[in-house]
Parts: structure tokens; C-alpha cells; sequence
């Protein structure tokens, strides 16, 4: 039995998916979980992460975890209670949820202290554990469908600067792959798209989905701080903006991991945009 966190997240929805689809049986977790929001056969259950007393009886029974890192709320893990109640229950592997910024990042408080931290509990945690750092994901481009759908317009910072985004699907298919099979104990991948591509091109991508033009306006960095100020802490805001303005050769990187282990090429993000094109009309 497989326990998903984060299960109504970008990786966690599409990650049941893919386990129940391979037969496997999934339990999914999140804080507003509902039958609604899993496939046909998994099951659900309301736990928090903040809470680990929560997660206890979902652990019951389990052998594999997928540990979403927390998001905003990764300060106020106690990953020692977590991953101890895991343990009690049965998992013996843990597939880990981090972001890239830890290894390029690492002055970063959020992307980097705070995420390699995360990263050391579960090393330290006495089972068979992966580690999963993708960088920019596809699905970022949601914040831009209230501008698209009103006035067909993406709005961003630093236009011309390209990160080899990634599709969540396949961070999912690399976690199942790491929760289902041997051989991934101990691993870490970076995960990323097949080719860098800048916000423009993707204002370009999301036009040819909807078959009308989508016009890109160029923000400046102070403006794009404020408006990511509404739905991030400072810090975060602020690493984000110097990884988006001015990346590093490492994330400025395509890595081979997700070919390495899926077997094929990561998707394009035109076809992320694609298959979530409804969104955008």
C-alpha cells in the first residue's frame, strides 16, 4: 500500500493517478482530500502534515510513502514525528518531494537551508529514500489564466530568460516509478523539461493552444515582487525572482534523470499546454 501526501497538489493528483491506473493501492492525503478529488478505488483520508498525530493511522499498513515537503508550511514539520510514524506503521521507502533550489540555492532560507534540512530527516530516517529535485514546473503557468481568459495577455518578469521547465506528470511518473521498483534507494534526481523556454515562448505556446494570439507584457521585477508577494512569504518571493531573472548554469540545465528513468524524453511544455488548454479559454 502506497500513502500519498499532497494529493490534491500539481505532482500528488497526478501521481495517484498514476498508481491506481498500475493496479496499485493508494491511499491519498491531503487537508480538503474528498472522494472528488481521487480516481475510482483510492482511497481518502483528511490528514495534515503539520499534524503528524493525523498521518499516524493512514501509515497503518503502508510500505511506500510519497512525502510532499510541505510547501508554506515546510517550517512547521516535525519530520522526526513524520517519518517516525511511518516507520511504526510499516513503510520501509519514502520517495521526497524537494525542489532543486536546495542544491542551487543553498544560501536560500526557504530553498535551501529549510529544504536541505527536510532532505537530511529523511536520509537520516532509517528507511530506503529517494530524493526528487525538480526545477520550474509547467504548472506555474495556472497564475496566469485570469489575465489569458480576460484579455488573452501573460504577464512576467525577465521575458527572455529560459528554464527547462518540467511537466508535473512526469515528476509523477518518476515518483511512481521510485515507489514501485528497486534499484532507486539512495537516489537523488534532478528533474527538469527537455529545453530551456522562456515566459514569451510560453505566452506563444498557450496562443497556439487556443488558436488566437496571446500577448506577452513585460513586468519589472519590482512589479512582479509585489503581485508574488500576495500568495508568498518574502523570502520565497525573493529567491524566486533571482532564479527567474538570473539562473545558474545548474538551473539553466536539461538533466537526463527523468530519461534515465521513465525511458523516454520528458514532455515539451506545448504539450503541458495542450492537454490543460481548457483552463486558458
Amino acid at each position: 500500500m502506497i500513502v500519498v501526501t499532497g494529493a490534491t497538489g500539481n505532482v500528488g493528483r497526478a501521481l495517484v493517478r498514476v498508481l491506481a491506473a498500475a493496479g496499485e493501492k493508494v491511499i491519498a492525503t491531503s487537508r480538503g482530500v474528498t472522494e472528488a478529488d481521487v480516481p475510482d478505488g483510492v482511497e481518502h483520508r483528511k490528514a495534515d502534515l503539520v499534524d503528524a498525530a493525523s498521518l499516524r493511522p493512514v501509515f497503518d499498513g503502508a510500505d511506500a510513502l510519497f512525502l510532499q515537503s510541505g510547501g508554506p508550511s515546510a517550517h512547521l514539520l516535525d519530520l522526526g514525528e513524520i517519518l517516525g510514524a511511518a516507520r511504526a506503521g510499516g513503510v520501509r521507502r519514502v520517495v521526497l518531494l524537494s525542489s532543486l533550489g536546495v542544491a542551487t540555492r543553498p544560501e536560500s532560507a526557504s530553498h535551501g537551508v529549510l529544504g536541505l534540512a527536510i532532505e537530511e530527516a529523511v536520509r537520516g530516517s532509517g528507511l530506503d529514500w529517494t530524493i526528487l529535485r525538480p526545477g520550474n514546473f509547467a504548472s506555474n503557468s495556472f497564475a496566469w489564466i485570469p489575465s489569458v481568459r480576460a484579455e488573452r495577455t501573460v504577464a512576467a518578469p525577465f521575458g527572455d530568460v529560459g528554464l527547462p521547465t518540467i511537466d508535473p506528470r512526469d515528476i509523477a511518473e518518476v515518483a511512481a516509478a521510485a515507489l514501485r521498483e528497486d534499484g532507486h534507494a539512495g537516489r537523488i534526481y534532478e528533474l527538469t523539461g527537455p529545453v530551456a523556454i522562456t515566459p514569451r515562448e510560453q505566452a506563444e505556446a498557450i496562443g497556439a493552444a487556443l488558436g488566437e494570439p496571446v500577448r506577452f507584457a513585460e513586468l519589472a521585477p519590482d512589479e512582479a515582487r509585489v503581485r508574488m508577494l500576495d500568495f508568498m512569504p518574502a523570502d520565497v518571493a525573493e529567491t524566486t525572482l533571482a532564479v527567474l531573472g538570473s539562473p545558474t548554469p545548474a538551473e539553466r540545465r536539461v538533466s537526463p534523470d527523468v530519461e534515465k528513468v521513465l525511458g523516454r524524453a520528458p514532455r515539451p511544455y506545448a504539450d503541458w499546454v495542450r492537454d490543460h488548454v481548457a483552463a486558458f479559454r
